[in-house]
């Protein structure tokens, strides 16, 4: 098969370019001068660039026909990257008017991670004239990450390529190892933002990702950010940035792309084929860190339920390749497609699913009527993820809800009860934390189970006083609760971890946001907030 158009050309042209799959080239060898004097003369015949991809064993792998300037390189996905980053395939095409590399072959070089680019000059007479190649290398101290040479002709080109690419994937592995440890099978991250936001908050922002990947286990190799004049619709950042992506991927052995901002599934697909790596955003890397860390039937059907929703408008099929020929006499054409099932099957999981919650939720109101019947007043612990609330609520209550120094360590709602002198009692309930812009998909599946809050008499709102961004916290936190309807129930600020923020300045802050200071683990720290919930429950 010719890739490109064959417009124009004679049968025996077209079958010119068919015989060239039949030509074999010795591993050593770049391209063999009578396969270059063959290009090259049939080039100058057509007036257009004739390309090859030729693979390490020198088999043709496709051949490609472009116009009089460039030509196009097929998909080439199916090729594996080897240890080194290298697709064991190079790229031999030649140009008509002797210009050396362009910067889109440089460009190709880089995105398709080639062994090397090789450019043929065609002269007057058709002759093959100066040969151009390019490889990539190690990152260099001035950023130089391609190596660019020229030979005067093919037949004086003395050039070793199987002993070459040896030593060249033996540096770019040297080079891998430097950086990451590769024998960890964890994932390997590469986090982007693209942003317009003022630097202060895409940093912010950066670093909060960072501790999301930590939270699912995910090596952070580097951190690339672009404040963009004008967003790309289909890849959100520009062509020279993703060429700057890459190649730090390829040195650096990332596997997977994280992306700050919710990417569209059309943007996923057309970074992933330009950048052959996995490519996630926040929502999706949130959704996988409450799939692993849902224990209860609640959380479990709340988070498949967030995820199917999250998926369906992101499946992508193969148009009518994967469709299925329905029956009948003289047939009805293409029927349903593969597509069709898998959305037709996710819809139904969906809807069993919310018939589930719905009936795990009647569970919920009745425990929560009979709590509401006893007359016991109701605590809810709100607040940012990794405030303290579990570890504030271990320590109320002497009870041993998991605690762990990562975002969203807990997801399952947990009651318990408060005793206070008198013989009287409160009953208090952690929920799952907030965090900055949680998936629609996440807050739906989650408005059931923090339906609680509705019939709680006071929430407590815990902020890690600790954390530089508390304020901002304090905000998305609020926003969350208008969201859910739920900004009618009276709030109790408590700041936490006060133990890690200097003694002179805890006082001013509590004056000035009419907060209750506390250190979670100091249980003398709690005495002011004992007695303002024993104010506020029983006046």
């Amino acid at each position: 098969m010719i890739h490109g158009s064959l417009t124009g050309l004679k049968s025996s042209q077209v079958k010119a370019l068919e015989r060239i799959y039949q030509r074999r080239i010795p591993a050593s060898q770049v391209i063999t001068p009578e396969l270059g004097r063959y290009l090259t003369e049939l080039s100058r015949e057509l007036r257009r660039q004739i390309g090859l991809i030729v693979n390490r064993s020198g088999k043709v792998e496709h051949v490609m026909l472009g116009d009089d300037r460039e030509i196009v390189i097929p998909d080439l996905n199916r090729f594996g990257l080897d240890r080194s980053g290298l697709r064991g395939l190079r790229c031999i095409h030649t140009h008509l008017k002797g210009e050396p590399l362009s910067q889109d072959d440089l460009n190709d070089l880089a995105l398709l991670r080639l062994d090397m680019m090789v450019v043929l000059a065609v002269g007057e007479d058709g002759l093959p004239g100066k040969v151009h190649f390019a490889h990539l290398i190690p990152p260099d101290p001035q950023g130089k990450i391609v190596q660019v040479q020229e030979v005067p002709s093919i037949h004086s080109w003395a050039f070793n390529l199987s002993a070459f690419l040896r030593g060249l994937e033996a540096e770019l592995e040297r080079s891998r190892a430097e950086s990451v440890d590769l024998g960890d099978s964890r994932e390997k991250a590469i986090l982007i933002s693209v942003s317009q936001s003022p630097r202060r908050e895409v940093e912010d922002s950066l670093d909060e990702l960072a501790e999301l990947a930590r939270t699912a286990d995910t090596v952070v190799l580097e951190c690339i950010t672009q404040r963009p004049r004008k967003f790309n619709p289909r890849t959100l950042m520009g062509e020279g940035k993703i060429k700057e992506v890459v190649i730090s991927a390829l040195h650096k052995g990332a596997t997977l792309l994280i992306f700050d901002q919710n990417l569209t599934p059309v943007q996923v697909r057309s970074i992933t084929a330009l950048t052959d790596l996995k490519v996630i955003d926040r929502s999706q890397l949130i959704l996988d860190i409450f799939a692993r860390r849902a224990h209860t039937l609640d959380g479990k059907v709340q988070v498949e339920l967030a995820q199917l929703k999250y998926i369906l408008p992101r499946l992508a099929g193969k148009g009518t390749a994967m469709s299925r020929l329905m029956g009948g006499i003289g047939g009805r054409g293409p029927g349903e497609t593969k597509l069709e099932v898998d959305r037709r099957r996710i819809r139904d999981r969906i809807s069993r699913l919310e018939k589930q919650l719905k009936n795990l939720g009647r569970g919920r109101f009745q425990r929560r009527q009979r709590r509401v019947k006893a007359g016991v007043p109701i605590v809810s612990i709100v607040g940012y993820t990794n405030a303290g609330k579990s570890t504030l609520l271990n320590a109320l209550t002497q009870s041993e809800v998991l605690t762990e120094n990562l975002l969203f360590a807990t997801l399952d709602t947990a009651t318990r009860r408060l005793r206070f002198p008198r013989e009287r009692e409160i009953i208090i309930t952690d929920t799952v934390g907030f965090i900055r812009e949680l998936p629609e998909s996440l807050v739906g599946a989650f408005r059931a189970t923090l339906e609680e809050l509705e019939d709680a008499h006071l929430l407590l709102h815990v902020v890690d006083l600790s954390n530089p961004r508390f304020e901002e916290q304090i905000n998305a936190v609020d926003r969350i609760l208008r969201d859910l309807d739920l900004d009618h129930v009276p709030r109790l600020l408590v700041f936490n971890k006060t133990d890690l923020v200097p003694v002179e300045e805890i006082a001013p802050l509590c004056r000035r946001f009419e907060a209750i200071p506390v250190s979670a683990r100091n249980p003398e720290s709690f005495g002011p907030l004992l007695a303002e919930l024993e104010e506020r429950c029983w006046q």
